[in-house]
């Protein structure tokens, strides 16, 4: 069986589920991998750790592969593609800033410093899946506290990570929304003088931090889009190689 060429990273086992349907649109029209990391509430939270066991993981191929990843698993791909740039055919970053390392636990402990873990917890749920309804905030304030533990993130109470505003070398497309509240529509702005000629920036009008899970079909045309397109332009460099 060959090593697929595209591949799927996931940092946090309780938010799969809104990845889903994009996964499920993209695996009909070509063949995608999920790869996951996880941890226990004993082990550290290293990104370190997590591109070494990727970069073993990604031994087994002869080719270079396409990345996605939503918030930090996005983060984790953009680390990669830096650090091993030739394993890479483009990297594709959903709900991703120039400012690669904010994500939703970012303001989580932000607004830890002056409100109690319940509030702020149900005013991140209101705030990332605007829902009124009572049981569903409760529902997803569970999912949350999950992944407060079990998640990858270069955040904590004590300090809040930041990483070097700079693009990657490989082909890369940002997609967001416009309402986003956890990446606001400034930070993925940013990423245009950071942008090469093969690089894409798509803003969808709606959908908040998690439109992937809203807009699965709109972000994935847009998306096998732009990986056809790599195709064709390695296509006619070969035939200009070629000639």
């Amino acid at each position: 069986m060959s090593f697929p060429h595209y591949l799927w990273l996931n940092t946090s086992s309780s938010l799969r589920c809104f990845e889903q349907p994009l996964l499920n649109y993209l695996s009909k029209r070509v063949s995608i991998a999920r790869w996951e990391y996880s941890q226990t509430q004993d082990e550290a939270s290293s990104l370190d750790i997590a591109i070494e066991l990727l970069n073993d993981y990604l031994q087994k191929t002869t080719h270079p592969v396409h990345l996605i990843g939503h918030s930090t698993s996005g983060l984790l791909g953009f680390l990669y593609a830096r650090q091993y740039p030739e394993k890479i055919a483009s990297l594709t970053l959903l709900g991703v800033g120039a400012d690669v390392a904010i994500d939703w636990q970012f303001h989580y402990y932000t607004h830890l410093q002056a409100l109690n873990r319940k509030k702020v917890l149900h005013t991140m749920a209101y705030n990332l899946f605007g829902c009124y309804d009572d049981r569903t905030i409760e529902g997803l304030v569970k999912i949350l506290e999950k992944d407060l533990d079990s998640s990858l993130s270069p955040h904590s109470l004590w300090q809040r990570a930041n990483f070097p505003h700079n693009g990657v070398s490989v082909p890369l497309m940002v997609c967001g929304s416009l309402d986003d509240p956890i990446v606001e529509a400034t930070e993925l702005h940013k990423w245009q003088p950071l942008l090469k000629a093969s690089d894409r920036l798509h803003l969808h009008p709606d959908g908040g931090h998690f439109f992937h899970f809203f807009q699965s079909q709109q972000a994935g045309k847009r998306i096998l889009s732009f990986w056809q397109s790599l195709c064709l332009l390695n296509q006619m460099q070969v035939i200009v190689n070629k000639g």
